[in-house]
């Protein structure tokens, strides 16, 4: 136990010598469990992803087609806005970047945000400028293997910091767990969390938690 808090102890030290461990938050070597409501059950007969909005032709891929597409893998820092930090997290899913650079999504220029509709209503908001950045992905494998079904399985959307980039770093809530459809928006629409108080840009680096901070 002692070895294990020491260490931890350490590594918190030298993310933080790095610059990587933004104000207010402290390591974890865990990855905490956090949602809103029930782990849904997952029917790959019945899943699908709608890809709609402000977008020249509306997408459908069922479970099958969706693990077709094109796959990376993106290490990053996770930080939650409940003050704690996971760090080198390896990714491993579908570039919302590379599926619009790629033709696969065609967005029209009146596109500015993404809504991230999740199961039972659930919904998460971002702008597409953060949405089409590296360090925003849909996930399905964390550390070599599919997501548990608390973390998201089977697709997640995913936000955190590239060590040594400088693209814009949201809290993790704004990728939404169990996601069914990324809806693009010519004006912003609170998702359920800064419907309920929380900050609507999320600066983990400002420490943007709540609204009225």
């Amino acid at each position: 136990m002692l070895k294990s808090i020491f260490g931890r102890k350490e590594d918190e030290e030298r993310v933080k010598m790095e610059g990587r461990l933004p104000p207010g938050q402290s390591l974890t070597n865990r990855f905490p469990v956090l949602h809103y409501g029930p782990v849904p059950r997952f029917d790959p007969a019945a899943w699908d992803l709608r890809v709609f909005g402000e977008v020249e032709a509306e997408r459908r891929w069922n479970w099958e087609e969706f693990q077709k597409l094109p796959r990376i893998q993106v290490t990053m820092d996770l930080h939650c806005v409940t003050r704690w930090s996971k760090f080198d997290a390896v990714w491993e899913g579908v570039s919302l970047r590379a599926l619009v650079d790629e033709g696969l999504i065609r967005l029209k220029p009146s596109a500015r945000y993404l809504l991230q509709h999740c199961e039972y209503g659930f919904t998460v908001n971002i702008p597409l400028e953060v949405a089409l950045q590296p360090n925003f992905l849909l996930a399905t494998h964390f550390d070599g293997q599919p997501l548990d079904p608390d973390h998201g399985y089977p697709l997640r959307g995913v936000v955190g910091h590239i060590p040594g980039a400088e693209h814009k770093t949201p809290y993790l809530w704004k990728g939404g767990k169990w996601l069914r459809g990324l809806e693009f928006l010519a004006k912003d629409r609170l998702g359920f969390w800064e419907q309920a108080g929380y900050h609507n840009e999320a600066d983990v680096w400002k420490e943007q938690r709540f609204a009225y901070e």
